[in-house]
């Protein structure tokens, strides 16, 4: 039992040290010594635990969904005022800016969902879950009687989720900030909703 720990978090090391490699050299410029560094072991340590960096940052990709589709679970789940969740929903969302490393991840990784089936199939299991969350808000909203829905509530989650993926890159690239993206994603909750989450 005591290896299987250790061996849990040597990978969880390992992805830890991803994250930070690749924001430095970007998803193409990667290299598994890169990886290795960051991490403080040498690439054969690496290779103990993967295959190969393809292995690596799949699996690295798969755990950084699991972990930005849970938190975002969690931090809607705790309010059982629809208001607050979708408050809640929309700030857990948006990055922080340029150097957030799990959405940064998330959208390096994407084109490779282009090609390969397997990213594929885990880049749509993160949208549907992003898409749940807000759905499910929206329902027990409207049930609660706070929200007005202007259309159908899977089409309005699927909008929140759409215009929060296209501004995401306009934060990581820098040329918006989190508060700018957060303001336009509450004017699209009042016209969909009726419910101003500013106020």
């Amino acid at each position: 039992m005591g290896r299987r720990k250790d061996q849990e978090a040597r990978r969880a090391q390992l992805h830890q040290a991803t994250l930070r490699a690749l924001h430095s050299r970007g998803l193409e410029g990667l290299r598994l010594r890169d990886v290795a560094e960051e991490a403080g072991v040498t690439s054969a340590a690496v290779l103990y635990y993967y295959d190969d960096l393809d292995e690596l940052m799949y699996e690295t990709f798969q755990r950084a969904i699991e972990r930005f589709s849970r938190a975002r679970e969690e931090s809607a789940e705790k309010f059982p005022d629809a208001r607050d969740r979708l408050r809640a929903c929309v700030e857990h969302g948006v990055a922080d800016g340029p150097d957030d490393l799990l959405p940064r991840l998330l959208f390096e990784y994407w084109p490779r969902s282009l090609r390969d089936p397997r990213a594929a199939a885990l880049d749509a299991t993160l949208t549907e879950r992003q898409i749940a969350v807000y759905y499910a808000t929206l329902i027990l909203g409207e049930a609660q009687g706070h929200f007005v829905l202007a259309e159908p509530a899977g089409q309005l989650a699927a909008g929140f989720l759409a215009m929060e993926d296209g501004f995401q890159m306009e934060v990581l690239a820098g040329r918006r900030t989190r508060t700018e993206v957060i303001a336009m994603l509450h004017a699209y909750a009042r016209m969909a909703t009726g419910f101003d989450p500013s106020a």
